[in-house]
């Protein structure tokens, strides 16, 4: 089980890390420090770093995420959260005989009436390749992605007295509920957020 994330990194405040790197919109010029975006893989088991990559502030996770993944090694499983969880970065985590078990991004609805159910809160459903090139894919990159894909959904209700009900759905290409419990998932996703806590400080 490997985890990956986004943080911003404060940097020594010289003149080629001010050019290198951007500050915060928020701050006025020659106030503050010059600000990296970090993209990190790390171990679920042991809080040890496989990968890290730097990038400028407005560096989107999931540019950072790509550069990642040739990292990661036959059967492993990438636990990370909605930031990641798009089409064509599911199909090439698959592409690398690895797995990935990722929060639903917000921009995909969720539905009873469509997909296979395969046990309680979890079901199979085919997602279709984007109409679009997304931004980040080049052309061929994108007429390479299949035109679907199969992937598992899980979800959990957040119930807190005094608060609405939060749904919270897991998209992971783990597809034998058999052999990959839907409570069991549901546990490591849990010990990924205490692991982020613990070793990015957030």
């Amino acid at each position: 089980m490997k985890v990956i994330d986004g943080s911003t990194v404060s940097m020594p405040d010289t003149v080629e890390n001010q050019k290198e790197y951007l500050q915060p919109s928020s701050q006025k010029p020659g106030c503050g420090f010059p600000i990296a975006k970090i993209g990190v893989i790390f171990s679920l088991a042991t809080g040890a770093a496989i990968a890290l990559c730097i990038e400028v502030l407005n560096t989107h996770d999931i540019k950072l995420a790509r550069r990642l993944y040739s990292f990661l090694k036959p059967n492993d499983v990438l636990l990370g959260d909605k930031a990641f969880c798009a089409y064509a970065d599911m199909f090439a985590i698959k592409q690398l005989d690895s797995d990935a078990v990722f929060r639903k991004h917000s921009s995909r609805t969720t539905t009873m009436r469509k997909g296979k159910i395969v046990g309680d809160c979890d079901k199979l459903v085919t997602w279709y390749k984007p109409k679009r090139c997304p931004k980040g894919l080049s052309k061929d990159e994108f007429d390479a992605l299949p035109p679907s894909i199969i992937v598992r959904e899980i979800y959990y209700y957040i119930v807190i007295p005094g608060f609405r009900t939060a749904r919270v759905s897991l998209i992971t290409t783990l597809l034998d509920q058999a052999i990959y419990p839907t409570l069991t998932l549901l546990c490591h996703f849990r010990q990924r957020k205490n692991r982020i806590q613990g070793e990015l400080g957030i």
